[in-house]
């Protein structure tokens, strides 16, 4: 336990410090340490992702308001407004990125547990509630995940953590997404599932509690007012409850009902409130004196072509979001396909492709530079997309199927022999290796974009931007879809893709700029 932010607390004052662990010790912890983090951070997405749009399909929700759930995870576009607080304050005894991680994940297994008692049939409100709430703390989870990865790892490690950060990120995916489905449908019981994450993500808090490595970083947490800066959040929280309200009280004078049945309608309310909302509060925080924020970006915006780079973050995924973002109501709804045949092929087979890709683009990313990775990759998610569209086209059982035969590993069972469709192998196949490539090079574009004195903030704000693409196309996707069907749907998927590659190629000077961070040296915590 780390009593101050360089002391062990059984060191007596004035006594030296620790031996430091030898360096191939030392590069294993540091490795260990985001293994476990990567998995504690995966686990959370597919439960108020497609793990809940597949317990939502089950119980019979319709295609265009399953697309709306996808906006729970709204606090992950979001979450770069709270990180300062996350850089600026520190729970006492943990020190400031332990102590955050250890909270975030023990409060998620709580709410995890509550969600399991919950219907989201019967009482659908409070269900969207608690996914709002376990998206809220697994952004902020996130947050000083992605802080303490990017402080923890010295440059040279930096594509090899990114890595095992994804290895561990599918991993945890492949058990909430994949194996969750398999377990959903040999239990008949979701909430059963639910109480099993919650318990596992009990004992993920309990290892950031007692086996995460300290910190290196260079600077300590801004000294600034702490009252001024809660006041700053305070006035930041008004600007987005005024954002909402003068948006969708414009849209009623115009003669637009929020309740209209029109779901384009309801539509347009969502993104409006959200498009007014987040300058509002980006102003409030400025006018309050949000310190830690407003230094934060002022401190990105003071980069060359920061903006650029924002632009590329949101379209360089962009296409993967449309493609992936109703993926297990395609399958199930659409295709006809059985959960435990998606489970195992999209989320068991597919994530273990994804962390292949990871790997694959990790290693390649030790030959090419990151620019010329960025713009591969890019072309392959892309191309990826092409296999959807056939799909939909062809339909289930257009390429036969392989005999999966029963197995019995202790955690997961499939008690008679099982049909698996070689054209959503392939498709899978395809669109999870490209994806893991992309998102190793990814990983890597926004460690090298961030100033290590706000690390959480800066992260934040680019990991935020990078998820605009996955959680507002949800609803997009889900009227989209029901208007102009699945296969013009996919091809559209692939014209959105083209921008992002565009972007890299445009980009190409800048990104090979991205150099060594500005900072590094003391012990953070």
């Amino acid at each position: 336990m780390i009593c101050d932010n360089a002391r062990p607390c059984n060191t007596p004052p004035g006594a030296p410090l620790p031996a430091s662990p030898p360096p191939a010790f030392a590069r294993a912890w540091r490795l260990s340490a985001i293994l476990v983090l990567g998995f504690a951070s995966g686990l959370p997405l597919a439960l108020t992702g497609q793990a809940m749009q597949a317990w939502l399909t089950v119980d019979g929700v319709d295609l265009a308001t399953i697309g709306f759930f996808g906006l729970v995870g709204v606090p992950y576009t979001f979450k770069f407004l709270w990180a300062p607080l996350m850089d600026r304050f520190e729970p006492p005894w943990l020190g400031r990125r332990r102590g955050w991680l250890v909270l975030t994940q023990l409060a998620l297994a709580a709410l995890l547990w509550w969600m399991a008692g919950l219907s989201p049939t019967a009482a659908p409100g409070l269900f969207a509630a608690a996914a709002v709430a376990i998206a809220f703390l697994s952004a902020s989870q996130d947050v000083v995940v992605d802080a303490y990865r990017t402080d923890l790892l010295p440059e040279a490690e930096r594509g090899l953590g990114a890595s095992v950060h994804v290895f561990a990120y599918r991993l945890a995916m492949i058990l909430s997404g994949g194996i969750a489905l398999i377990w959903a449908g040999q239990w008949a019981s979701w909430p059963r599932v639910y109480e099993t994450m919650a318990l596992i993500m009990a004992a993920c808090g309990v290892v950031s509690l007692l086996a995460l490595p300290r910190v290196s970083a260079a600077l300590k947490p801004l000294d600034s007012d702490p009252r001024r800066e809660l006041v700053g959040f305070a006035a930041m929280l008004a600007g987005v409850a005024a954002g909402y309200w003068i948006a969708r009280q414009a849209l009623i004078l115009l003669g637009l009902d929020p309740d209209d049945a029109n779901r384009w309608i309801q539509l347009l309310f969502i993104l409006a409130e959200i498009a007014l909302a987040l300058p509002l509060a980006w102003w409030a925080a400025q006018r309050a004196g949000f310190e830690t924020l407003n230094r934060s970006l002022s401190s990105y915006f003071a980069q060359q072509g920061a903006a650029a780079f924002l632009a590329l973050i949101i379209l360089y995924k962009l296409g993967d979001a449309f493609a992936g973002s109703l993926t297990t109501p395609f399958l199930i709804k659409g295709m006809g396909f059985a959960q435990e045949e998606v489970g195992i092929a999209n989320k068991v087979i597919g994530i273990w492709l994804t962390i292949l890709g990871a790997f694959i683009g990790g290693l390649i990313m030790t030959r090419l530079a990151l620019y010329r990775s960025l713009l591969l990759f890019g072309v392959l998610q892309l191309v990826s997309n092409f296999g959807f569209y056939l799909l939909a086209e062809l339909g289930k059982g257009a390429w036969g199927a392989v005999m999966v035969p029963a197995f019995d590993w202790g955690f997961v069972a499939i008690d008679a022999p099982a049909a698996l469709d070689w054209l959503l192998l392939t498709v899978i196949a395809g669109e999870n290796i490209s994806g893991g490539m992309g998102t190793v090079a990814f990983v890597a574009l926004l460690m090298g974009l961030c100033n290590q004195r706000f690390t959480a903030t800066h992260y934040a704000m680019l990991s935020a931007f990078a998820a605009v693409g996955r959680i507002y196309v949800s609803p997009l996707s889900g009227v989209l879809s029901q208007s102009i069907g699945w296969p013009a749907f996919f091809i559209f998927s692939i014209v959105v893709a083209v921008p992002g590659v565009v972007m890299v190629w445009w980009l190409r000077e800048s990104i090979a700029r991205l150099g060594k961070p500005q900072t590094g040296g003391a012990v953070d915590d």
